[in-house]
């Protein structure tokens, strides 16, 4: 048979540190109770919102905003390859010489307008101003940089300066 004696201890001591080793166990079980009913609260709260609703429903209800979102995302993207599109086609390179016509009759009042596509189409506008004769306006068609009509050295200059200014 077995005796704490016999190993120089004394029963009561053993008794003692049986006790204390119940009660700090027991201290920490009602600690371990308290922290999970805490965390049972928490969950409870979690799982059904202010409304009473289920968390599914809220994640369901998330899905379908996401969808949403989805779908009008998808919709900005199409308006943007529609506008992209678009913005190639619009005059965006412009070049601009301002000159005196005439020679000491018309002043520096005439000017050659250059408007040019991303891809250099568009056209050359050149007015010529004269203080006794009027004004003469002059439309050139440019196709990818290059005209197909003789163009002064005003109007070589706009279209240089348009070609160069979209880059």
């Amino acid at each position: 048979m077995f005796h704490f004696s016999d190993f120089g201890l004394e029963t009561d001591l053993i008794v003692l540190i049986a006790l204390g080793l119940i009660v700090v166990l027991l201290i920490m079980c009602i600690v371990l109770l308290a922290k999970n009913s805490g965390l049972r609260k928490r969950y409870d709260g979690f799982m059904a919102d202010a409304d009473g609703r289920s968390l599914e429903k809220s994640f369901q209800k998330r899905f379908e905003n996401m969808e949403f979102i989805t779908e009008k995302l998808k919709e900005m993207d199409d308006h943007i390859d529609r506008i992209d599109a678009n913005l190639l086609k619009t005059y965006q390179k412009i070049g601009i010489v301002k000159y005196d016509a005439f020679k000491q009759i018309g002043g520096s009042l005439s000017f050659v307008l250059a408007l040019l596509t991303k891809s250099n189409d568009g056209f050359i506008l050149n007015c010529m101003h004269s203080n006794t004769e009027g004004c003469y306006t002059y439309v050139k068609e440019v196709k990818q940089g290059e005209a197909f009509v003789t163009l002064s050295d005003e109007e070589l200059q706009a279209l240089e300066e348009a070609k160069n200014n979209g880059e």
